[in-house]
């Protein structure tokens, strides 16, 4: 699919909020503006434009992750809770550390454990995928479901996450990505720019939230070329797993 155009915002770096650049500095307020927006009603709009189907994407994120007792799990971006619930319920005795970089995200997946009585096992940080606030190799995996694509810098975000990891540690990140089958490509392109943004003003009350999901799809490096940047930070091992036609993937690394 090919990436849309951006505007020219004048002078100085910028970063691609969907299809506009924007200033550096002010894309990750932009994508925190978007999830606070959406926080609430985040789950449920998961369901309905997936039709329930991310739900069996993250079951096989989890399923490669293969969760043990003793674990430490970092799962960033991971605020509403759905990746950590998953790995407690696998092996209650791993430890899962949530970091997510929106209060409101966490918020929602804090009261979530709460109501489901999940006191132990779980910490809620709030932190940047790009400045991780933990320890040199601290974390026995990594993983980031749908998150990296919100953020700014993403060779940094990958630097942080090999960084954090201890040798031997698995990082692992489901995100979308490039459909590798052609006929489905036009269905879903028609699906993401006209029904997506109508199902997030009907029950978010945001279509711009989910005009920005849809481009920000777009944008975001294919299979291959992804492989190559989780190289460059320091990943052996680099392999990705289509699901779903290539509508994500799951790509996957070590730290040796």
């Amino acid at each position: 699919m090919a990436r849309g155009n951006q505007d020219d915002p004048g002078e100085g770096p910028t970063a691609d909020f969907g299809f506009r650049a924007v200033p550096r500095e002010e894309k990750e307020r932009l994508v925190r503006d978007v999830f606070d927006s959406v926080a609430r009603r985040y789950d449920l709009m998961n369901d309905l434009m997936s039709g329930g189907v991310h739900r069996l994407w993250k079951d096989i994120l989890v399923d490669r992750l293969r969760p043990r007792a003793g674990m430490e799990l970092l799962d960033l971006a991971g605020g509403t809770g759905d990746i950590a619930f998953r790995v407690l319920k696998r092996a209650p005795g791993a430890h899962v550390t949530v970091c997510d970089i929106n209060a409101s995200m966490l918020g929602v997946g804090r009261n979530r454990a709460l109501d489901h009585g999940r006191v132990h096992g779980i910490d809620w940080v709030c932190g940047d995928a790009e400045a991780l606030p933990f320890e040199d190799g601290s974390a026995d995996a990594y993983t980031i479901a749908f998150g990296l694509r919100n953020v700014t810098d993403k060779d940094a975000a990958l630097r942080e996450a090999y960084r954090v990891l201890r040798p031997g540690g698995h990082f692992l990140c489901l995100e979308f990505s490039q459909v590798a089958l052609p006929l489905l490509g036009p269905i879903y392109d028609r699906y993401s720019f006209k029904a997506l943004p109508a199902i997030g003003r009907m029950v978010a009350g945001d279509r711009d939230a989910y005009q920005y999901l849809a481009e920000s799809i777009r944008m975001f490096p294919p299979q291959q070329e992804l492989a190559g940047m989780m190289r460059e930070a320091g990943f052996d091992l680099v392999d990705w797993q289509n699901l779903s036609g290539g509508i994500c993937a799951i790509h996957s690394g070590w730290r040796t």
